[in-house]
């Protein structure tokens, strides 16, 4: 579904946040993208959606020509709906109101000052329902909890009706008890409509709960690629610790690429 072949990243100052990375991303899994702080996870994902930009390389996107234009790039990012660490909601808009902003990909800028369309605000109450809060619609997203604006945005994200959901650090700003219970939701939702799930995250424990395939990232590189069931000790510590001496030897990457084509074989 995605594929980007010699991708990085160096921000000003030439602070390098992604070496030269490919990755192919299978349509209708859940992957995660595990490591610590500063690893790349951010970087690399939205690369995946061009809201970072690529120093070098290529992302391709299934059904697209190219990336080039802004008229395929818009219809990529309509498409692909995306979940944010800190919400990124309005906080004196309703539920609602919030949700119905998923929708703005699918007009231009002159249509879009107008009001939403009866069908706009049948599909955004149905996001709602989905996540559990039918109930809220009307209420201010300043007055709900945390775990309840992050499901506002989880159904922000599928009111675009999107194909893929990049999610960065979803559940980071959360305690234990809710964010599992959003990674839940975030998995299941996506499962029952087929949408491709790319997460972000650094707990092992939910990513190893909730992920069909494990993308371990350490100072900016790959350093594991497999399912989330071959995830060893040893592999956890080459991503959280890093390569030895701060090698650059993609052995661990080929060993979990072996692992995964054997267990899609």
């Amino acid at each position: 579904m995605i594929e980007l072949t010699d991708v990085s990243k160096t921000y000003q100052g030439g602070v390098q946040a992604l070496g030269t990375t490919d990755l192919s991303i299978e349509s209708g899994k859940v992957t995660v993208l595990l490591g610590p702080s500063g690893a790349g996870k951010s970087t690399l994902l939205r690369c995946m959606n061009l809201l970072v930009t690529p120093s070098t390389g290529t992302v391709r996107v299934e059904g697209v020509p190219a990336l080039e234009s802004r008229k395929d790039l818009r219809h990529h990012r309509r498409r692909t709906g995306m979940v944010f660490q800190h919400h990124q909601l309005i906080p004196r808009y309703t539920a609602l109101r919030n949700v119905l902003l998923g929708r703005v990909g699918y007009y231009s800028f002159w249509r879009s000052l107008l009001p939403f369309s009866r069908s706009d605000e049948r599909i955004a109450l149905e996001s709602l329902d989905r996540v559990g809060l039918l109930d809220k619609a009307l209420t201010r997203v300043d007055n709900l909890s945390g775990g309840m604006q992050q499901r506002v945005g989880i159904a922000r994200a599928l009111a675009q009706q999107p194909e893929l959901i990049l999610a960065d650090e979803p559940v980071a700003s959360l305690d234990p008890a809710s964010a599992r219970r959003v990674m839940d939701l975030l998995r299941r939702v996506c499962q029952e409509s087929g949408i491709t799930l790319i997460a972000s995250l650094h707990q092992v424990d939910l990513a190893l709960e909730h992920a069909d395939r494990i993308v371990g990232l350490a100072r900016g590189r790959i350093v594991y690629d497999g399912p989330a069931a071959g995830v060893t000790d040893a592999d956890l510590r080459l991503i959280y610790e890093g390569p030895p001496d701060d090698s650059r030897s993609d052995a661990p990457v080929r060993a979990g690429q072996d692992t995964l084509a054997a267990e899609r074989s």
